[in-house]
């Protein structure tokens, strides 16, 4: 048996994979990868494959990107890791002040951990304890959420989401909220269409933020784009007339920027591009160049003020982690943020993003693609067995997963949401990759599309 082989058994004798459907595992022959260069990763027969969803959103710049590992080494022959309970260290001082100098304005205080779903359980803890520590701000102790919002999977992050495939079976152990429905134009939920509507999913956010208004402790909110639920972009206006309608009320805003920040939409978060500065903000993914696991919850000096107090108080809030700000992940992070120093990431991603839509454009018209979202270089293909109805394939039939599959057959890795096909490629891409992912995933759908056995409509549409 050759080395790949081998390490194939070796995985489904010894791993239980997330969000993997391990009966299907292992009867599949999976993708072993062992390197990364540049835009690309490597399996162990040497075939290269472009990074297609950014190893799962997080890598930005590259695979050993020089800058990074440079920073990564030379942490090492310092620092690598101390416990930050009573403690500190001079790289996570750097970062933190690097942070709140790119962050949106009013953003004081910087709260490390360790990955996203981490940094919106912070944001939660945080929002409520705030809340109880003010005088008579005891009622305030619920929170305001969106339907098909995913913020991570432990199980406060997960009381804040709602997607039923990953959530459900958890419920009897979550916490309740109020919950809006998602500001989704393609299904929308009011039956409604956005040339006449009015903004109509707006107007019923308003409403639920008056009305719970002495409830409410915190609306939260992937801003602009709900990344798992299948790129789902909000209409415009929507986050800005969210902001202004908390800030009047008294509401905290918590905007989870885990998916979208650190230039993934074309600005540094995604709340910039409405100007909305919320009140807790959580990055992750991204934020070390997809090195290292380290998140961050950022909030204001507000916030933090409601958290000191004399000691037998006990208004510290009593939240940590082994790993908090561990050195290694902080000097990748500083090395990330400098490429955006020096480069003219913002630009590039603008120009693109605008490559990426123009090769978006000719799937379009294909009857089996039903919907095309984009923002910045975050794109997803919804596909659907009648166009017209918007109906989706029976689960069953696993179109997306066969699509990504088929890509692979290009040297093209993707990672499916359902039937949506997400396009997330590195921020270092050239315009050539870009071309070409968005023509493998074409082509993929087409190949997919015809097959015995699936009920599809005429392609000749597409390229």
């Amino acid at each position: 048996m050759d080395r790949t082989g081998s390490l194939r058994l070796r995985d489904k004798a010894a791993i239980w994979h997330p969000f993997t459907q391990m009966a299907d595992w292992e009867k599949d022959d999976p993708l072993i990868v062992e390197r990364g260069e540049g835009n690309y990763l490597i399996d162990t027969d040497g075939k290269r494959y472009f990074d297609g969803v950014s190893s799962l959103w997080v890598n930005l710049f590259g695979h050993r990107r020089k800058e990074i590992d440079d920073a990564v080494r030379a942490q090492l022959d310092t620092l690598a890791h101390s416990t930050f309970l009573g403690l500190s260290h001079p790289t996570a001082i750097e970062l933190a002040e690097k942070l709140l100098a790119v962050a949106p304005p009013g953003l004081a205080r910087v709260f490390y951990s360790d990955n996203g779903s981490t940094a919106m359980e912070i944001a939660i803890k945080m929002a409520f304890q705030y809340w109880g520590q003010r005088e008579g701000g005891e009622r305030k102790n619920t929170f305001l959420t969106l339907s098909e919002a995913y913020h991570g999977d432990t199980i406060g992050s997960v009381s804040a989401g709602g997607i039923d495939l990953f959530h459900k079976i958890f419920r009897p152990l979550l916490f309740s909220t109020r919950r809006l429905p998602t500001p989704h134009c393609y299904r929308c939920p009011y039956g409604l269409k956005r040339q006449s509507c009015g903004m109509h999913c707006a107007d019923r956010m308003e409403e639920a933020v008056r009305e719970g208004v002495e409830m409410i402790a915190a609306v939260i909110v992937e801003p602009l784009v709900q990344g798992a639920a299948g790129m789902l972009m909000m209409p415009d206006g929507y986050l800005s007339r969210m902001r202004a309608v908390t800030r009047e009320c008294g509401v905290l805003l918590i905007c989870d920027e885990v998916a979208t920040g650190f230039g993934r939409t074309g600005a540094m978060f995604a709340c910039g591009h409405e100007g909305v500065a919320p009140d807790i903000i959580a990055v992750a993914k991204g934020l070390t160049g997809g090195y290292l696991p380290l998140a961050a919850t950022l909030t204001t000096e507000e916030i933090y003020c409601g958290f000191l107090g004399r000691h037998e108080e006990f208004r510290t809030f009593f939240h940590g982690h082994s790993y908090t700000a561990n050195p290694l992940g902080c000097a990748a992070a500083l090395a990330t943020l400098s490429i955006f120093d020096k480069e003219d990431v913002f630009g590039r991603v603008s120009g693109l993003a605008s490559v990426m839509a123009k090769s978006l454009e000719r799937l379009a018209a294909h009857p089996g693609v039903g919907d095309i979202r984009q923002k910045g270089l975050m794109a997803g293909i919804e596909i659907v067995a009648d166009r017209e109805t918007k109906e989706r394939f029976p689960s069953e039939m696993k179109i997306g997963q066969k699509i990504v599959r088929k890509a692979r057959e290009r040297g093209i890795i993707l990672r499916p949401l359902g039937d949506v096909i997400v396009l997330m490629p590195p921020l270092s891409s050239t315009v050539k990759e870009i071309e070409d992912l968005v023509a493998a995933a074409g082509w993929a759908i087409r190949e997919v599309l015809r097959e015995p056995g699936v009920r599809a409509p005429d392609d000749s549409m597409l390229p």
